[in-house]
């Protein structure tokens, strides 16, 4: 009776993975990470293409410097509670963007992937301003779909999307929320999306979602759907690689396990500060250039948010003037490029930063943005000014680590890239296409609020009769 049972009990999973909940298991045996449940990441051209004009990578520049001015300004507290945020703009920054599955029956968008922002939102199907060849939302034919008729709107230094919230089964992974809270764009500025991409995810903390709701990933990692409460990247490198095609494959995204294909040693992990559980926030504790030491500021000055969805790294006006002070004939650069410096290409440029744990190289390959003239390039360290925290630290340093992102305890990890993750820079892999896998995992979202009431009824299937999922992710061209 018992092997009965069983049996239709997983029938009961194959037949219906995307609204099956079901009461939560007390334990389980732990799976290991040998089979994690990953997404792959697929890269777009970095920047603008090849042979672009320097006048429009100052454009690109400029839109990259202000968009993030705006995102960690320090309004951000007034923003979020009139529901204000920053987008990651594709025309404007390197992201990534992967498939999601919204609603019933199940269908798929690409969203960008921002561990900067915590908000999900996709373009709705009444959208008629900037949303031509975009795959939009239609709620109508989702069964599952409630709206939830209360307006949301986002803005950033360069654009802005308005619409209303709703609620829905999202699916990421393998992983699904019967009731995500998302909103439903339909007016967006230009420029703001652009096919493929449909919207974006955050994977930062509820306290700064414009709309209140409790992040995908948050639901699934406080309800225990996850065998280790951790999220990870590994990304790719095909910056200033003329033979890069328009896509590239770009990495991976992992939730609820490690890929340790992809990384070699231990992770060093480090906690985030008690007073800035918001964005993925660590203390920038020492960074060298050439082997000279910069000096940093201390408590709250020191702060820097990780970032996926930032290319480049932003930091305070003397700060940065030190980092190019210890780089020979480097000069502030003007116009558009105003906060950026330029320095002789040939220099090969060794940085090092810390978060108080081990010290981490930053390639001379991702220092350098791009070329200016024969013998000018511009860095990728630019003037931030005032924003809270005072750093962002983006793709620059991420493309040279395995980056794990760790609900509890609060913290994020590094580890060294494997030569696994390493011989994926090389151009003309494979492009994995988008499909929507069998769910591990159901919850419940929590609604729209911090007081909302706990996660509740998830469902734990052993990892090995899952079937294999597909995800692409995109590093969008500028």
């Amino acid at each position: 009776m018992w092997t009965l049972s069983a049996t239709l009990l997983l029938l009961l999973v194959q037949l219906a993975p995307s609204v099956l909940a079901l009461p939560k298991q007390p334990s389980r045996p732990r799976t290991t990470s040998s089979d994690p449940i990953s997404v792959s990441l697929l890269r777009k051209r970095y920047g603008p293409a090849n042979g672009t004009s320097v006048d429009d990578w100052g454009v690109w520049a400029k839109n990259q410097r202000d968009i993030l001015r705006s995102k960690y300004s320090q309004d951000s507290n007034s923003r979020r509670s009139s529901g204000e945020n920053l987008l990651t703009n594709q025309n404007a920054d390197s992201s990534f963007y992967g498939t999601i599955a919204i609603g019933t029956p199940a269908v798929s968008y690409n969203v960008v992937m921002d561990t900067g922002s915590s908000d999900l939102w996709v373009a709705d199907s009444s959208c008629t301003n900037n949303c031509n060849g975009i795959d939009a939302f239609r709620p109508s034919q989702s069964s599952s779909f409630t709206n939830l008729t209360t307006s949301f709107a986002i803005k950033y230094g360069s654009g802005s999307a308005e619409g209303f919230l709703g609620r829905d089964v999202v699916q990421l992974a393998g992983f699904s929320v019967s009731n995500q809270v998302f909103a439903l764009c339909d007016t967006i500025s230009n420029g703001l999306l652009g096919s493929p991409v449909s919207g974006l995810m955050g994977l930062a903390w509820q306290s700064i979602a414009s709309s209140g709701a409790e992040p995908f990933w948050q639901t699934l990692a406080s309800s225990g759907a996850w065998d280790e409460p951790v999220m990870a990247f590994q990304i790719t490198r095909f910056s200033n690689i003329s033979q890069a095609r328009a896509l590239e494959p770009g990495g991976s995204f992992t939730m609820g396990t490690l890929n340790s294909s992809l990384y070699t040693g231990d992770v060093d992990y480090v906690n985030l500060p008690s007073d800035a559980i918001t964005y993925w926030t660590l203390p920038l504790k020492s960074l060298t250039v050439q082997g000279n030491s910069i000096s940093l500021g201390s408590g709250k000055n020191s702060y820097s948010a990780i970032d996926t969805g930032t290319t480049l790294i932003g930091g305070p006006q003397d700060a940065i003037t030190a980092i190019y002070s210890n780089i020979p004939d480097s000069s502030p650069a003007t116009g558009d490029f105003e906060g950026y410096y330029t320095y002789p290409c040939n220099t090969n440029v060794n940085v090092t930063i810390s978060f108080g744990g081990r010290s981490w190289s930053i390639s001379s390959a991702d220092f350098m943005l791009t070329r200016v003239s024969a013998d000018r390039c511009i860095g990728g360290f630019f003037v931030l000014g005032t924003t809270t925290p005072a750093w962002i630290i983006g793709d620059t340093f991420l493309k040279n680590v395995y980056s794990v992102f760790r609900y509890n305890p609060p913290s994020v990890g590094f580890a060294d890239l494997s030569k696994t993750a390493l011989a994926m820079n090389v151009p003309g892999g494979e492009v994995p296409s988008a499909t929507i896998g069998s769910v591990v995992a159901v919850a419940t979202g929590s609604g729209t609020n911090s007081n909302s009431a706990p996660v509740q009824g998830v469902s734990l299937i052993p990892r090995s009769s899952i079937l294999a999922i597909g995800l692409s992710l995109l590093f969008l061209a500028l």
